[in-house]
Parts: structure tokens; C-alpha cells; sequence
């Protein structure tokens, strides 16, 4: 059974009949094409007929004959009979350059309502993009979440206990098909196939002089330090070394690059507490799927808080909050969720597992004044809330159980 992604829905349904041309992105193999097929079921069950809904999927060899924009576009108005209106679904017309003048045209010339998806961040930045400037709404789309993740296995008749199940979601992740696979090695056998094909069909083209086998290397080694501070010139060094290939701190940027616009790693700008504005500064970066950090470790301390703010950093995210490193005078927390002019700070722990550690997670905020709520999360059940910083359980933060409040 395919899993109702209703958050997601609740923010496109209000678009399905405006004048704007719908962009559902994300990293390759999250969903966006079940996605696009749930809103087509829910206009059949709104009454709209089946012929009026158009679906081309440029990875179908169904469709291996529309090579180019002009093609796509004769495609499409040959499927157009009258003057009612009509919905388009594309998947993945970034394949098709100048795309943008297939749907500028579309959108000037017809009665419909247009849904596309990609895999590129870029893909409506470039000059054409210039023709749907304002015409557009985004949505990103990441792997599931853990609560969808939750959700799916017990829709699936499945067996799972949430406080069980973290620990194989911390390791495998999100994406909805690793979840057809019991064993771990074929699990993992499955992401590094995914992660292949991304790095082969979504970052380096046919014509890219990019070494592929220090291009993963790399970027898996990127991942597996998410969260951490960032720096080129030590990844550099650090891969000539075991490698014996000199690679410049330059190429490990445009390697950074490429991972963002396949939306396989997203950065976490920092935030001056006491100046209450966004720094100029090493940005940290945290990836899309916990699973795809998994690939390059070869075991999991679920210890390490790392992977834990990887889940919340990206939960954060789908929950719509924007979101920075926070950095005091003399350290940092973990998170500052900003929404609207609200926003909230947060520190993330696995386990407070002695009074050390609580002093260490609580006393972060010892310096600060600003009287936005204060959170700590962690595995911990026993509530250890105490002078006016709440502590939450962080599987009922990711089951929706227990929620954020701003000020």
C-alpha cells in the first residue's frame, strides 16, 4: 500500500487550480512521482475527467520519443481537444533542455493547470528561467520522515514499536523503497545502487571530466561528517592522502555544489544570538537521508548526536521552519527554528545520561538572555525540564506527539 503524504498535500492542494505552474523537486527516489499520482486520484474523485488529465514521465521508454522541448510541446497540444480545462503532470523535465519554453508556452496558450518534477535545484535558475519568473511554486519533497516511515510500516501490517524503531531509521533512513528490503545488506546494497545512479543520471553528465570514484568518495565522506565543522582544505588534504591523488580545496567546493542542486545535502547557515542576524560564515551541512550517511560508516554509534541532528535538522525542514546553527560568544546551539519572526532555540542529545551531560545540554544557554523558548532534546522518557528550558523526547517530537512553541 503507497503511503497519503498528507502534509505535503496540505500545501499543494490550495495551488491544483491557480495560474501558477507547480515545481515538486527532491533528491531522486523520495516519492514525487507517487506523489504527483495521489493528486491526480484526488481531481478523479473531484470530478475531473480522466481525459483531461495529461501524465508524461520523461524516464518512461514510453516516452523515449520526445528528445527535445519541441517535441514535448507537440506532445502535449495534441492531447488538447477542447476548452475545458486540463491538467499537466511532468516527471523529471529537466532532462529536456529548454523546458522552461514548453511550459511559458503551455501556460500562454491553454487551459490548464501544469505540475512538473526534478531532480535539479538549478533546474529553473538558469536564463530561460527568466520566462516563469513569478509563475512558479516549489515544494520540496524529502524520503520519508520517521513519523511517515512509522506510518507506512504499520499501514504495511509491519511490526513497529516507534522507541524500537528509531535506531533502524537513525541507520537506514527514509526512502520509501529500502523499506521492500528486511536484510541490511540488501538494504544497503539498494542505497549505494541509489546513491550510483544519482551521481551518474543527476550530478555528472556524459560530457563531465569529473572523476566518478573520487566523486563519491568524497561526497560519502562529506555526508558521513554531516553536521560537523565544515572544511575544504582538510578534506583535500585528507583524500590526497589515502589516495595519493592531489585534489585542490577548490574542487571539493564545486563537489559541494553539485550535491546541493541534486538535493543531497542541505547547509545550515549560522545565526549571531546576541546580533540576531545570519553570519557570513563555514556553513555546516547536513544530508537529506540518514541511510546515505550510513554508506560510507562502517558501524553506527547512536551515541554520536550527529545523526540524531541530521533527523531533527531535516525534520525541521519538512515542518517548515527555516533553520540555523546558533552561535554564542564562546559556543554554539545546535539549532535556532525561525518561522515568520518567531523563533526558538534548540539542543540535541541522544541520551542525559549523567549530570555531566545534563550541565553540559542545559548549561548552553547559561548565556543567553534572549527569552525565545529553550528546548533539549533527547531519547531520554523521563521529563528533566528545569529552569524554564523544556526537554522533549525525540520520538515524540518526530511523531508529532510533542511539538515547538516560538516567541
Amino acid at each position: 500500500m503507497q503511503l497519503i503524504r498528507e502534509d505535503y498535500l496540505k500545501l499543494i492542494r490550495p495551488y491544483y487550480d491557480v495560474d501558477l505552474i507547480k515545481v515538486i523537486t527532491g533528491v531522486r527516489r523520495s516519492g514525487k512521482s507517487v506523489l504527483m499520482d495521489t493528486i491526480k486520484n484526488e481531481l478523479l474523485l473531484k470530478g475531473v475527467s480522466g481525459s483531461h488529465i495529461i501524465s508524461i514521465n520523461l524516464e518512461d521508454l514510453d516516452y523515449s520519443f520526445i528528445t527535445n522541448a519541441v517535441e514535448l510541446h507537440s506532445e502535449i497540444k495534441s492531447r488538447i481537444i477542447d476548452l475545458e480545462k486540463y491538467y499537466i503532470f511532468i516527471d523529471e523535465i529537466q532532462h529536456l533542455e529548454d523546458f522552461e519554453k514548453v511550459l511559458a508556452s503551455l501556460k500562454a496558450k491553454f487551459n490548464c493547470s501544469i505540475f512538473v518534477t526534478g531532480s535539479d535545484s538549478t533546474m529553473l535558475s538558469g536564463e530561460l528561467a527568466t520566462l516563469l519568473t513569478g509563475r512558479t511554486v516549489e515544494f520540496e519533497i524529502f524520503p520519508f520522515s520517521f513519523k511517515e516511515s512509522v506510518d507506512f510500516l504499520k499501514m504495511n501490517n509491519i511490526s513497529c514499536n516507534p522507541d524500537e524503531f528509531i535506531k533502524d531509521y537513525i541507520k537506514w533512513g527514509g526512502f520509501p523503497l529500502r523499506f521492500s528490503f528486511r536484510e541490511e545488506n540488501s538494504i544497503k546494497r539498494f542505497l549505494d545502487n541509489l546513491y550510483s545512479n544519482i551521481i551518474n543520471r543527476d550530478i555528472i553528465k556524459k560530457s563531465s571530466k569529473i572523476d566518478r570514484k573520487a566523486f563519491k568518495d568524497i561526497s560519502l565522506y562529506i555526508m558521513s561528517n554531516a553536521g560537523k565543522e565544515f572544511s575544504a582544505e582538510n578534506i583535500a588534504a585528507y583524500y590526497s592522502q589515502k589516495s595519493k591523488k592531489r585534489l585542490s580545496a577548490r574542487t571539493i567546493y564545486t563537489y559541494l555544489e553539485k550535491l546541493h542542486k541534486a538535493y543531497i545535502l542541505h547547509s545550515c547557515k549560522k545565526y549571531n544570538i546576541v546580533g540576531k542576524v545570519a553570519l557570513e560564515s563555514n556553513d555546516k551541512f547536513y544530508a537529506i537521508d540518514t541511510g546515505l550517511r550510513t554508506l560510507n560508516t562502517n558501524t553506527i554509534n547512536y551515541e554520536d548526536t550527529f545523526f540524531l541532528e541530521n533527523i531533527i535538522y531535516n525534520e525541521l525542514l519538512i515542518q517548515g521552519f527555516t533553520v540555523f546553527t546558533g552561535k554564542t560568544y564562546k559556543g554554539e546551539i545546535d539549532f535556532v527554528a525561525i518561522k515568520g519572526n518567531k523563533k526558538c532555540f534548540i539542543q540535541v542529545a541522544y541520551l542525559l545520561s549523567g549530570e555531566e551531560t545534563i550541565k553540559r545540554e542545559f548549561g548552553a544557554y547559561d548565556k543567553i538572555t534572549d527569552a525565545s523558548p529553550k528546548y533539549v532534546l533527547s531519547m531520554d522518557r523521563i521529563d528533566l525540564s528545569h529552569n524554564g528550558i523544556e526537554h522533549l523526547n525525540i520520538v515524540d517530537f518526530l511523531l508529532h506527539k510533542a511539538s515547538l512553541h516560538l516567541s
